[in-house]
């Protein structure tokens, strides 16, 4: 009796009326899981290379390459590692959305977001936090306000492995990198180290407002470890 295929549910007749599942769906089904791509994107997420993962996991870079650009299909076994490296479940690798899909829309209103002054007996600065709209650890948004006058003391970021961009959005800002001063004005961007000793003060008569968007990353040579990447033997 001729095997006859039942395509919605992925499965073949076969003589005895056994129901066997069909080698082509099987495949359709993993590529339609997009591992390679749901890996990748946990990695860069956490601006992780693959020599690194390798270690992290206990395979070589060369095979999560492969993994990555689809050309090996990952047990379990080695899916789990990866899982256990990222603090996810392994149904993440599985869930039916594209992995590639923005489902994230949140709204934070001016009203609900909190000013907080710091400083020691009066406020030198005030910051609000955008943090509520991140959905993953890594990335701390927020709005700062400084004050003019050499009664307010500067704003001393933390020392962090990563890197720091700063937006002026009204107002003069005067950066002290090291001992040097840079001042910048409305619209001007600043790209600077997490690990670089810098204070940040308003100058002239009025305030100055700046969006600051810290990046977390796991050591300070990561985009230099992802140009020198080697790989190794396959696991």
């Amino acid at each position: 009796m001729a095997r006859t295929t039942i395509t919605s549910e992925s499965v073949t007749t076969e003589e005895g009326g056994i129901l066997a599942v069909d080698p082509n769906s099987a495949e359709n089904l993993l590529a339609s899981a997009h591992l390679g791509e749901r890996i990748k994107r946990l990695r860069l997420k956490r601006s992780m290379g693959l020599v690194e993962l390798g270690r992290k996991t206990g395979l070589s870079a060369s095979f999560l390459s492969q993994l990555e650009t689809g050309r090996v299909v990952p047990t379990l076994r080695n899916l789990a590692r990866v899982a256990l490296v990222f603090g996810k479940d392994l149904s993440h690798f599985f869930d039916s959305a594209d992995p590639n899909s923005q489902r994230i829309f949140r709204i934070q209103r001016k009203k609900d977001r909190v000013r907080l002054p710091h400083g020691s007996s009066r406020a030198d600065y005030i910051s609000e936090s955008f943090g509520i709209l991140v959905p993953e650890g890594g990335l701390r948004p927020c709005k700062a306000e400084f004050f003019p006058g050499d009664e307010f003391q500067p704003f001393h970021p933390h020392i962090y492995p990563g890197v720091e961009m700063v937006y002026v959005l009204d107002g003069t800002l005067e950066v002290n990198r090291r001992g040097e001063p840079h001042v910048l004005e409305s619209r001007d961007v600043l790209y600077i180290s997490g690990e670089t000793q810098r204070t940040y003060k308003a100058t002239g008569d009025k305030p100055a407002q700046a969006l600051i968007i810290s990046f977390d990353a796991e050591t300070g040579d990561l985009r230099r470890n992802r140009r020198k990447l080697v790989p190794t033997e396959a696991a």
